[in-house]
């Protein structure tokens, strides 16, 4: 019995290991007027900074250090509400802050999260509302010879009714992958409250790995714990784009979806807005609805392919066919403005109608996320 005793209490000491740190201090710490206090404490530290997508064009606020080697900077104005990320800089060393467990990694970069609350930023929350399913599931390509793996979210009662939905095919940007959308962007939670709010048709969301040369997010890929990287082959090759009827023909036999061009939407930001305007002209009978957010709106990838053959002359054949909606959205100081604009102009000068939408800030999460709730409502009206 004096055996047993122990074994349970040595356990019970093991269990409770890693409970014993107590955070140094609060941070962040969001104020009754919507400022936010960061605080580190680092008694030997020299500077400390705090970056975040809450400043202006990824600049660094010094903090002040006080008592007990506490640092410490106070935003001078109150912060929209919104879902925000930061990181600290001591001594040029980039660092998470400890006191805050809620963190995000988009490619290599680490952040820390919160939250302002605010009817802006209620559609990231997890709220009292009918909630969908998120999977992960894989397919096989036979094009880019792999199993490849895919997230998929279905709306509230999919799996007790017997209903079939129309897909949005969501793609993410450079670096990122399959998970991106659900992770940084909240899609889940996007979805689930505007269809909630009524603003939304239920429907699929089928968020692709748009790294033909990577078969899943890093770490679960048979390649094994290797260090993302925007640096990978075959990402604007015309691979991706080729094999792209295989994951819709994939989806339409395992799921119920409505099986129609007017019921199937494609968007994507970045690298993935690329994806979305080149899969859409060149199966132009597949996609009704399409949304290119901060995209790379270019008519060639960096290497040879006959999807990017005659890109212009696609498009225009696109256009031909009327497609429900083409929704343009970027930044003021996104880095890819002026090609929006140079694009804008191609469908000016065609006669191609679209929908623009300029918004404040660069080519952040903060912007997509917004973007994603701006264009969802608008699909399969």
């Amino acid at each position: 019995m004096l055996a047993v005793l122990l074994a349970i209490g040595t356990q019970t000491g093991l269990c409770q290991e890693n409970l014993w740190w107590k955070t140094p201090t609060t941070s962040p710490e969001v104020n009754a007027n919507n400022t936010v206090t960061f605080r580190l404490k680092a008694p030997k530290a020299v500077k400390v900074e705090v970056v975040g997508d809450f400043l202006k064009n990824g600049e660094k606020a010094e903090m002040t250090e006080g008592e007990n080697g506490i640092w410490e900077y106070t935003t001078p104005t109150p912060l929209n509400p919104e879902l925000y990320s930061y990181a600290f800089m001591m001594d040029g060393l980039k660092i998470n802050d400890p006191s805050n467990v809620f963190i995000s990694r988009d490619v290599v970069t680490m952040s820390n999260l919160f939250l302002i609350d605010g009817k802006e930023s209620n559609l990231y929350k997890v709220q009292d509302v009918p909630h969908g399913s998120v999977n992960r599931v894989w397919y096989h390509s036979n094009k880019l010879g792999a199993d490849r793996r895919l997230t998929i979210y279905t709306p509230a009662g999919y799996e007790t009714n017997k209903q079939s939905y129309p897909v949005l095919y969501l793609l993410h940007g450079s670096g990122g992958d399959e998970d991106s959308w659900t992770t940084l962007g909240r899609a889940a939670q996007i979805m689930d409250n505007l269809i909630a709010q009524g603003k939304a048709k239920p429907m699929i969301v089928v968020m692709t790995n748009g790294n033909a040369a990577l078969q899943a997010t890093w770490g679960e890929a048979p390649a094994g714990f290797v260090t993302p990287t925007i640096e990978l082959p075959k990402v604007t090759d015309g691979s991706f784009e080729d094999a792209f009827p295989e994951i819709v023909s994939f989806v339409d036999k395992a799921y119920r979806t409505i099986a129609k061009k007017q019921k199937r939407a494609i968007a994507g930001l970045s690298m993935g807005g690329f994806h979305s305007m080149q899969i859409s002209k060149e199966y132009p009978a597949m996609f009704d609805y399409v949304g290119l957010f901060s995209a790379s709106a270019r008519f060639k990838g960096k290497g040879e392919s006959h999807v990017y053959n005659n890109c212009e002359g696609k498009i225009r054949k696109q256009f031909a066919q009327k497609p429900s909606l083409y929704w343009i959205a970027i930044g003021k100081d996104d880095f890819l403005y002026e090609q929006n604009q140079q694009f804008r102009k191609f469908l000016d000068d065609n006669k191609c109608p679209y929908t623009y939408v300029e918004s404040e800030g660069g080519h952040i999460w903060r912007n997509w996320r917004n973007y994603l709730s701006e264009f969802v409502p608008l699909l399969f009206k």
